[in-house]
């Protein structure tokens, strides 16, 4: 089954990406529809300042949380295995609550994107939201597929 994106791809609306760059814009956009999502159903995670920038801030904040999921979360990953191993994976949410602490983090002091975190228990539940909502939106557009047919 072919999915949702490359059928459009196939129509002619996406002429001017393709492959991974399709793929990573693609990618970018459902990461920060998933942190919209988040910042909406999860209590104690705001926006600050509520103007037309939020979709720029969501955007701005799914960029730093690709950057540090590419090149800091292996690393956490691989410092934190031994209590991962411990506790059945479940310290890999953990490494992804502050992953994204990092990310809001980063993206208030660079870009003053108006998202906050007030709590650590906050964070860990946008985590998993985040993870369910780009689960489920990859799945439906088939942007992930690993059985890519040439």
């Amino acid at each position: 089954m072919k999915g949702f994106l490359s059928h459009i791809y196939y129509n002619g609306l996406v002429i001017f990406l393709r492959g991974t760059g399709l793929r990573l814009i693609v990618t970018w956009l459902i990461t920060a529809v998933a942190i919209a999502i988040a910042v909406w159903i999860v209590p104690g995670i705001d926006l600050i300042n509520s103007n037309p920038g939020t979709i720029v801030s969501f955007i701005i904040l799914a960029a730093l949380l690709a950057l540090l999921n590419t090149f800091l979360k292996p690393i956490l990953k691989f410092i934190t295995m031994p209590l991962s191993v411990i506790t059945l994976g479940l310290f890999a949410l953990v490494v992804n609550t502050v992953v994204l602490y990092l990310a809001v983090w980063i993206a208030n002091g660079l870009f003053e994107t108006g998202v906050s975190i007030y709590s650590f228990w906050s964070a860990l539940g946008a985590s998993v939201v985040i993870s369910i909502v780009t689960a489920i939106l990859f799945a439906v557009t088939g942007v992930k597929d690993k059985k890519k047919k040439r």
